[in-house]
């Protein structure tokens, strides 16, 4: 399901856990313009691929089944708009509303790698803030983020390298995980990025609760290996 996203209006799907069979996911998509974001999400979703797609800010909600859980993925298709004077720029609302970040670029544009770079720094900075002011001053951890190098059946033209995209993921953190994938080509590799995010969200929803620091620790090593191995394969 797609649900175009009108000015002023914006989701409030929450969270829902209760349900131990039921896992809820909101997952901001973010990136610049014409690397494949909606394309890999409908990739993900459909396992068809779409390469032209309007200027549209969209909602799109798919249920899967995972490990004999009930998964919902509620993905917000968020639009940049280069060259209005907030661009790149990541609401509050968003930040909210998030329970884990995609940012996408193409491995064909240098300039969409820098937008990535500085996305991954606002929601850095904005994590910051909220640990400092934590209700009962306690941390409050910001939302686990893949980076995903899209194109990448477009090797001809590469800008930007694959130990480029490792790097900025490990700069940004423990919970930050680095796909280079072609939506153009292939639904594995939509199927990595979005599976590995869960991943890590339901990681640190466990953390969260005190209950399940460690649990996760071996599929998140599983997640990252897998990664690592189909980055450097496609580009060996």
């Amino acid at each position: 399901m797609v649900v175009q996203v009108k000015p002023g209006v914006h989701p409030s799907t929450k969270t829902m856990e209760g349900n131990q069979h039921k896992v809820e996911a909101n997952i901001l998509l973010l990136g610049a313009e014409n690397v494949g974001k909606s394309a890999l999400t409908v990739r993900f979703m459909t396992r068809r691929f779409i390469g032209e797609y309007g200027d549209i800010e969209s909602i799109y909600s798919h249920s899967d089944k995972i490990d004999g859980k009930d998964i919902c993925f509620n993905i917000w298709d968020s639009l940049y708009q280069e060259n209005c004077a907030d661009a790149g720029i990541i609401s509050q609302e968003q930040l909210r509303w998030a329970d884990g970040f995609i940012l996408v670029y193409s491995i064909c544009d240098r300039q969409s790698f820098q937008v990535v770079r500085q996305q991954v720094q606002r929601i850095r900075q904005a994590g910051s803030r909220r640990c400092r002011g934590g209700a009962g001053g306690g941390p409050v951890a910001m939302p686990p983020i893949v980076i995903v190098g899209n194109k990448r059946d477009l090797q001809h033209r590469r800008e930007v390298s694959a130990e480029e995209g490792r790097l900025l993921a490990l700069a940004a953190g423990p919970d930050c995980g680095f796909f280079e994938v072609s939506a153009a080509e292939a639904h594995h590799g939509a199927l990595l990025v979005f599976h590995g995010l869960l991943e890590r969200i339901r990681e640190a929803r466990g953390a969260r609760k005190g209950s399940g620091a460690g649990s996760g620790t071996g599929l998140r090593g599983i997640v990252r290996s897998v990664s690592a191995v189909f980055g450097r394969r496609r580009t060996e």
